[in-house]
């Protein structure tokens, strides 16, 4: 499903033009990504949460020619996936 399929569904659903739609799907996606950046957490019950991790310095090994680089610490995004949803997911199959 990509974001135009999600536009054209919540525009049949909730009888919004797709213009419409698509700048509720937007913002969403903008609210989202602005609270990560800022270091907050989102909690979409029945769905799951979205939080920032940070990653700790690590050595790797270049697969290539096998020679050992530092990967510096960062910060990650990461989605928890709620028990509702696991459910969900875990009937269908």
């Amino acid at each position: 499903m990509t974001k135009a399929d999600i536009v054209e569904d919540i525009s049949e659903k909730t009888g919004l033009n797709k213009k419409e739609a698509f700048v509720v799907v937007d913002l969403m996606i903008e609210n989202i990504k602005k609270a990560l950046s800022e270091g907050d957490k989102i909690e979409l019950r029945g769905f799951g949460s979205f939080k920032v991790k940070k990653r700790n310095q690590r050595k790797a090994r270049n697969p290539r020619t096998g020679e050992t680089v530092d990967v510096p610490a960062k910060l990650v995004p990461f989605f928890k996936v709620s028990k509702a949803l696991k459910d969900k997911v875990n009937f269908i199959s």
